[in-house]
């Protein structure tokens, strides 16, 4: 079944963030993951702050064919190498949640 990766962030390095963003695309889409929705505006109705009372105002969401390739998107060599430039640039929820369709 498919899955989507959906991420909620606040980004507090954005040049290093940008270095995440530009690896991450690529390694994601190697493992059939494909962009729903980057960005954009959003309405925020419970939750989602971040340790210095923000808001997490960047959501990520991209459609996996499984959640297993999700996965192992996340722990590709790829995807650690983008994720090494996001973990001091950004505070981040992800999660993979399987598509009942």
């Amino acid at each position: 079944m498919p899955a989507l990766w959906i991420a909620h962030v606040h980004v507090t390095d954005a040049d290093a963030y940008g270095a995440y963003a530009k690896l991450a695309g690529p390694a994601i889409a190697a493992h059939g993951g494909a962009f729903i929705a980057r960005g954009g505006a959003f309405v925020t109705l419970e939750g989602n702050t971040a340790s210095d009372g923000t808001e997490k105002s960047r959501h990520v969401v991209a459609r996996f064919p499984s959640v297993e390739a999700a996965e192992t998107c996340y722990h590709s060599d790829a995807y650690q190498e983008a994720l090494s430039h996001a973990r001091n640039a950004s505070e981040r929820d992800l999660i993979i949640v399987e598509i009942n369709e």
